[in-house]
């Protein structure tokens, strides 16, 4: 019971800028979604002054959610990058440089 209120209070900002940033995902709210990626860098580098040693069991359980709600949006903008992906290439008839599949220009390669 002895943590700062303040740390605390920033997992709890965190919280709500993932929350802000899932919804601008969903929106495709771009000047959004810049805002709270430059919010979460600075919460996180105040959140990163605390000691590990100062969480207390709530503290503990608002970093395990902060970390969940973060993989969804992570997942979220995965998702999003492959659709746009996969429109462009539709569009443009272009291969997919960064799929991981040996092209028939690599194979020829000498080497």
């Amino acid at each position: 019971m002895n943590q700062p209120a303040s740390l605390r209070d920033h997992l709890r900002q965190m919280l709500a800028l993932l929350e802000g940033e899932r919804q601008a995902l969903a929106a495709l709210d771009m000047e959004r979604i810049i805002t709270c990626a430059d919010g979460k860098m600075e919460l996180c580098a105040v959140i990163e002054r605390c000691g590990k040693s100062e969480l207390d069991e709530e503290c503990h359980g608002l970093l395990d959610a902060v970390k969940r709600l973060n993989e969804v949006n992570r997942k979220l903008r995965n998702l999003i990058a492959n659709n746009l992906q996969s429109r462009l290439q539709a569009l443009t008839g272009s291969v997919n440089l960064y799929s991981g599949h040996r092209s028939s220009v690599v194979a020829e390669l000498p080497r």
